[in-house]
């Protein structure tokens, strides 16, 4: 059997790596290889990220502070392993976890996001403010490229 992998240093935008959203942890199988298809809606998602990070850098930010991401695209095997929902946006290569400091952190982020939705008058389909039953917070961020549905939820895992 061939032996499939990514190119994890080509750039989807000026400050993302396909690596990045597609960085497993060593608990999850291999193979997490995105199509074509996935990688235009990574390419879409993180349009959105680099508004994310330029606005928190002008308001809040060192200056040059990344947006670190916990999970992008994911295979349906590692959407399993994750414990991750069906039908995930995941799966499509349309989300993003976002990693935060704290509550504070994931509040403004949401926050900025709302802003440039607004101003974009363009939508995304989730903004999800999660917190593990350990209490760290991340961002879950996901636009798709039609039938988008603005959905906002504070989420407790």
């Amino acid at each position: 059997m061939t032996e499939v992998s990514i190119n994890k240093q080509a750039q989807l935008s000026q400050h993302f790596t396909l690596g990045e959203l597609c960085k497993t942890s060593a608990r999850t199988p291999d193979g997490n290889i995105p199509s074509h298809v996935h990688i235009e809606n990574l390419k879409r998602l993180c349009g959105w990220l680099e508004m994310l990070r330029s606005e928190w850098n002008k308001r809040y930010g060192e200056g040059d502070d990344p947006i670190v991401i916990n999970s992008g695209y994911r295979s349906p095997q590692v959407n399993a392993a994750v414990g991750g929902v069906k039908g995930s946006n995941h799966l499509t290569g349309c989300a993003a976890d976002i990693r935060v400091a704290g509550i504070e952190q994931l509040v403004r982020y949401a926050t900025i996001l709302l802003d440039i939705s607004d101003e974009s008058q363009e939508d995304f389909d989730e903004l999800l403010l999660e917190r593990s039953p350990k209490g760290t917070y991340w961002l879950h961020f996901a636009v798709r490229s039609s039938g988008n549905r603005r959905k906002v939820e504070f989420l407790r895992a």
